[in-house]
């Protein structure tokens, strides 16, 4: 999610890592038993992807789940520390079992990265803490490697660090394709990857907390519409990450939006624009590596003109045509990574928000009872009371939305047995 929902140098030779010493499915899923103990070994296996559906420890598995970026970033800091704690626990209390949280900030303050090839420990440290408590808690995480937007560094922090480094860089869509910059992104991802947590000595890449990689949040590189340029980015990390990670799921983090290689589906788009943004839903998940589906949905940003009822319209044919395309053509469950409505602006109230939310985990629960597809929904996004002032008009804060808080409670009860 973008804020607030606005929308030739030979490559360099990869020096040592350095580190800143800043100190019919079965239709049974057992979300019920969400203890805050750390998990038994035999009940925490990784999950596994079988064809269109997830499984893990024996079981299906069904992505309940939520969006709180800044978990590792409040982390970083004992005074905020406390409501990443409140935030994880909050979520499993109400039948949650994934997260999608930011394992990247590039630059500024609290960087984890501070220039290429260097890392923050203490930063370092903070995303320990993220994956152990989300351990204590049953509760898996998607950790995001690299955002397309400004925020919390992205793409353009990384083509800054490359014009710094001399390169001779145009624009922020040199991200994807400069050999260099490509390579500050391998190591760090690489870092990530090899990272032993200091807290559980459980190397992230063997740890089934986490239950997938993102590439990078909403990749965009509208500078070459033919989709050509992110496909080879696509496909050359989707082989890097799998070969440092053979064990985990990836996903891509794109929106969805239909390209070129499916003319047939353009219409399906949510405007023009998103048939030109560099991305291609079907061709993006053949890359070889790419495990889960990714969608988002934002209709209150994409169709910012349209009455209530033509938004959840819009949902329903969009939730439907992925499902469709992810089950038949593409073989793997989807994942809706994000889906929210703002409050914001006074246009929507909190009423419309649970119409929306619940229209999505409809369709979703719909196909997979019936079989068809597996994966699950990510609400964008929840939050602890104490983290209020970072609302983008997105957030829903249990404390403040018993309704809301019951709607996520039920959509658990009915993935249970």
């Amino acid at each position: 999610m973008e804020s607030a929902r606005n929308l030739a140098c030979p490559r360099l030779a990869e020096p040592p890592l350095q580190v800143t010493p800043r100190v019919s499915l079965l239709h049974c899923l057992l979300l019920a038993s969400l203890s805050v103990m750390p998990p038994d070994a035999d009940d925490w296996a990784v999950v596994e992807r079988r064809g269109p559906h997830l499984w893990a420890s024996g079981r299906p598995f069904v992505v309940h789940g939520f969006n709180t970026y800044w978990l590792m970033y409040f982390a970083a800091d004992h005074a905020t520390r406390p409501a990443v704690t409140a935030a994880i626990a909050e979520a499993a209390a109400a039948g949650l079992n994934v997260c999608r949280t930011w394992a990247f900030n590039d630059g500024g303050h609290r960087a984890l990265q501070i220039k290429p090839f260097s890392y923050d420990e203490e930063v370092f440290q903070a995303l320990d803490f993220v994956i152990s408590e989300a351990r204590k808690h049953k509760m898996r995480l998607i950790l995001s490697l690299c955002n397309n937007w400004e925020d919390y560094g992205g793409k353009a922090q990384y083509v800054r660090w490359g014009k710094e480094a001399g390169l001779n860089l145009t624009s922020d869509d040199d991200f994807f394709s400069d050999p260099t910059i490509k390579s500050y992104y391998k190591a760090f991802a690489k870092a990530i990857l090899t990272r032993i947590n200091t807290i559980t000595n459980v190397a992230y890449k063997d740890d089934p907390t986490i239950l997938a990689w993102e590439l990078i949040n909403e990749p965009h590189c509208p500078s070459d519409p033919s989709g050509d340029t992110l496909q080879a980015w696509i496909e050359e990390m989707a082989s890097y990450v799998k070969t440092k990670d053979p064990l985990h799921l990836l996903e891509i983090g794109v929106e969805g939006f239909y390209g070129p290689s499916t003319p047939e589906f353009l219409r399906v788009n949510p405007d023009d624009y998103s048939g030109n943004a560099g991305t291609d839903f079907i061709r993006n998940h053949r890359a070889l590596g790419i495990d889960l589906a990714s969608v988002h949905i934002y209709s209150d940003t994409w169709l910012p003109n349209s009455v209530e009822e033509n938004h959840l319209e819009f949902v329903k044919t969009w939730m439907q045509q992925h499902i469709d395309d992810a089950a038949n053509l593409l073989g793997m469950p989807i994942l809706i990574g994000e889906f929210g409505i703002s409050l914001k602006d006074g246009k929507f109230g909190n009423e419309f928000r649970e119409a929306f939310m619940q229209t999505v985990y409809s369709i979703f629960l719909s196909s997979w009872k019936t079989g068809v597809i597996g994966g699950g929904c990510l609400v964008w996004q929840l939050f602890p009371e104490s983290a209020e002032h970072m609302d983008d008009g997105y957030a829903i804060i249990f404390a403040k939305a018993p309704s809301s808080l019951n709607l996520l409670a039920n959509h658990s009860r009915s993935l249970e047995c």
